[in-house]
């Protein structure tokens, strides 16, 4: 992932927020936690923390790898012993330097018949250089990508088990996208990022999909998360945004959901806006750390390590209520 514009300095009001291991996000700022209903359907922070570690353990999911192709089978067939109707998407893509990729996006459907839908959205791609990594030897080395990846592609497969033994009133759409994080950091070229959303936005899964919104993770596994409102989402869809964060705050995670405006932030859901589909980013943006985003932002140190169930949890049960609350 991509890159911050800050020139939304609002997204400043998260300067204080630690990334040192606190669970409770922001600290002595947090929001009190509110007295939450009981949900219809509980996360399990162990299980989205299992499922972090076994993307990992497939190595780097650079596209056109060995372990891209083994862990793009295993998510797909993750989807399908959840109950899912399963797509996959295979396409060859063109990067900005050039190089052609072998990609392929995964659709898993709930409820298939409903007219009303959600789209529930991550990437599942690695980038192939770690061009932010503080030992200038290890920057041609890919990332590992346990929360750049591997964690809301977690948390939508823990979300794809609980809905497998719940059917919700209304369709849940699961996308995981492929091609994300290949794009010119130096640049400052929007099209360059998100290729297998673009793919998607102009070739989807059904002809005419209409979901009512969608709701993209990105980065939402690491110790000290913390999500403000990110600027395209407020833009795009605002009213969306201050329902997602309402059901945050009434689950008792307003300590990660922060009542602050973030950054503008590129990233799949632009696309999807793009395309006429309302589309709001959930992701941890910080102000303490000199790039926006969490300390091990493409490096090679984004390993399962830095990973908190707890940020996992914070994000998994309010997509989970918000499903459950239609």
């Amino acid at each position: 992932m991509k890159y911050l514009c800050f020139f939304v300095m609002a997204a400043m009001a998260l300067v204080g927020c630690s990334s040192s291991g606190s669970k409770s996000g922001c600290g002595t700022q947090a929001a009190p936690k509110a007295e939450a209903a009981k949900p219809t359907a509980v996360f399990d922070a162990d299980s989205a923390l299992a499922y972090v570690e076994a993307q990992c353990a497939f190595g780097p999911r650079v596209p056109g790898s060995e372990a891209h192709r083994r862990c793009g089978d295993y998510l797909a067939s993750k989807l399908r012993a959840h109950g899912a109707a399963v797509t996959e998407q295979r396409m060859t893509l063109t990067t900005f330097d050039g190089t052609s990729i072998d990609c392929r996006n995964i659709i898993g459907e709930y409820n298939p018949g409903a007219a009303k839908r959600l789209l529930l959205m991550a990437h599942w791609d690695c980038r192939p250089w770690a061009d932010n990594d503080p030992v200038p030897a290890h920057r041609r080395n890919p990332v590992p990508g346990a929360n750049d990846g591997a964690s809301g592609v977690a948390v939508l497969l823990e979300v794809a088990r609980q809905l497998s033994a719940r059917e919700p009133k209304i369709g849940v759409d699961i996308l995981l996208v492929d091609a994300e994080d290949w794009g010119d950091s130096g640049a400052g070229n929007d099209d360059t990022w998100a290729l297998g959303t673009q793919y998607w936005t102009a070739n989807m899964h059904r002809p005419g999909y209409r979901p009512m919104y969608g709701i993209l993770l990105d980065m939402v596994g690491a110790s000290g998360a913390v999500f403000a409102r990110e600027y395209f989402s407020t833009y795009y869809a605002q009213g969306f945004v201050n329902e997602v964060w309402r059901v945050a705050r009434e689950a008792g995670y307003g300590d990660f959901f922060i009542d602050s405006q973030g950054g503008a932030v590129t990233d799949d859901h632009i696309f999807v806006n793009r395309a006429g589909i309302p589309c709001i980013d959930i992701i941890d943006q910080r102000g303490d750390t000199g790039t926006g985003f969490f300390a091990q932002w493409h490096t090679t140190a984004d390993t399962p390590d830095i990973i908190d169930p707890a940020s996992l949890e914070a994000v998994g049960q309010t997509v989970l209520n918000v499903i459950y609350s239609y």
